[in-house]
């Protein structure tokens, strides 16, 4: 597929079930990726362990939202082998500033140490990729986007695909048309990323995370 994608057809994309990959950081070209199996979150199974508890609670890091959603993607890109490629930080780039696409970042001081993005749609959260600089900074920063995304509304957390480090957390995989199922439910749904209002303090999201998990 030609990477000439425009944001509207990437939603629509995701609204059917799709998305898209590159094969390579340095490809033009995207493929879309439409899985037998598809990973999730279930946002009233997150995992939270008593040592991501207690390094949550020590509150190393600064939770921002949405100010540094290209360097979040940067983030995410910056590993040996990759599927974010231009198109894919242009197309990203293009839903964020429409208010679909949104980043949640651990700082240390001035420093972004970690971080994930996603897309949204209803209330449907598609998370494409995470990154982490300091011991546990993605595994945290998936704690406050649960949070998140749980007072906001949300009902579906999609992972794409699972991995040993996201089912620790709680992530499961399910069939392509149980997806599609839940996907319809979500999308029908009117949720709101921003309607947390302030970055909750640590305390408040152990608390919550270990009523749910």
């Amino acid at each position: 597929m030609h990477a000439d994608v425009s944001p509207e057809l990437l939603l629509r994309a995701y609204a059917a079930g799709i998305f898209p990959m590159a094969e390579r950081g340095d490809s033009d070209t995207l493929h879309w990726i439409d899985p037998e199996r598809r990973g999730i979150l279930p946002l009233d199974g997150f995992h939270l362990s008593r040592s991501l508890r207690r390094r949550i609670l020590r509150a190393p890091f600064v939770i921002r939202t949405d100010t540094a959603f290209a360097e979040v993607m940067r983030g995410c890109a910056d590993r040996p082998e990759t599927w974010i490629n231009r198109p894919i930080r242009e197309l990203c780039h293009a839903l964020h500033t429409r208010g679909y696409a949104h980043s949640l970042e651990v700082w240390e001081d001035d420093a972004l140490v970690g971080g994930v993005y996603g897309i949204t749609l209803g209330g449907a959260f598609f998370g494409e990729s995470m990154f982490s600089r300091r011991t546990d900074a993605s595994k945290i920063a998936l704690a406050y986007l649960v949070d998140r995304l749980r007072a906001g509304g949300f009902e579906l957390f999609d992972t794409q695909f699972v991995t040993a480090h996201l089912m620790r957390l709680g992530a499961i995989e399910i069939s392509r048309s149980d997806y599609r199922r839940r996907l319809r439910a979500a999308l029908s749904v009117n949720a709101d990323f921003g309607a947390q209002g302030p970055i909750p303090s640590p305390q408040e999201v152990v608390q919550r995370n270990t009523q749910t998990s």
